[in-house]
């Protein structure tokens, strides 16, 4: 098996995914991802800018802020905690309701990340993929696992 799964799209169960393994235990994996603040560090697309707000480690039903940006458009949006699970799952969703979530399992050599941008869940989903985003977001989770796992060298 292959260290990176280069991100793809099922488009029947609309979700992009790609996958990387990364010397780091789930453990350390997971309290970067459980930390609003770090999410600029890791994120390939560009957008993340900065958390906003209270600094807390995420949780399930955890509400944070994120300052974001859209080509030259600065804009603010807030996430929810959907999924939890410690050390192995963590998924957060917005006011699209389209879902960020990542996957840990421990495997030779560190944990295998899985990334997942899952808009089966969205408020509208054709519009997500009319605008692109399942195509752009392919090559977003590449560059964030890559991100991801320099952080760990």
């Amino acid at each position: 098996m292959s260290d990176i799964t280069p991100a793809t799209i099922d488009a029947d169960a609309q979700q992009v995914s790609g996958s990387r393994v990364v010397a780091a235990t789930p453990e350390q994996i997971f309290e970067l991802l459980t930390d609003p603040a770090r999410h600029g560090d890791i994120d390939g697309s560009g957008m993340v800018q900065q958390a906003r707000g209270d600094q807390q480690r995420l949780a399930l039903g955890s509400k944070f802020g994120m300052d974001m940006k859209m080509g030259p458009l600065p804009y603010r949006i807030t996430n929810t905690v959907v999924e939890f699970e410690e050390n192995e799952l963590i998924a957060w969703q917005h006011l699209g309701k389209h879902r960020w979530r990542y996957q840990l399992e421990p495997v030779d050599g560190g944990t295998r990340v899985t990334e997942t941008f899952d808009y089966s869940t969205a408020v509208w989903p054709k519009g997500l993929e009319l605008m692109g985003y399942p195509k752009q977001h392919r090559a977003n989770i590449d560059a964030t696992l890559e991100r991801l796992a320099a952080i760990f060298d």
